[in-house]
């Protein structure tokens, strides 16, 4: 699920990305354009994660990112 969110909003997220791992540059974040394996590969390079760190890594950015939006979107109770 994460994969189709990541690939689906990667525009909105590739600020946020760059953030959470600083040492990816522009280009890399392009290269990557929302691809999860290609992601995760940049991860295990720049970073020295295993496979599944990387994984992981994004996995749990992703799911923050996403509870983030729905906080941001929902709308206020009204008492």
């Amino acid at each position: 699920m994460n994969k189709d969110i990541l690939e689906g909003k990667w525009k909105q997220m590739r600020g946020e990305a760059k953030g959470w791992w600083g040492k990816l540059t522009d280009d890399d974040l392009d290269r990557a354009a929302g691809k999860f394996e290609v992601l995760a590969g940049l991860l295990q390079e720049k970073y020295g994660y295993s496979r599944q760190r990387a994984a992981d890594e994004i996995d749990k950015h992703v799911t923050a990112y996403e509870t983030n939006l729905k906080q941001k979107t929902a709308p206020a109770h009204v008492k």
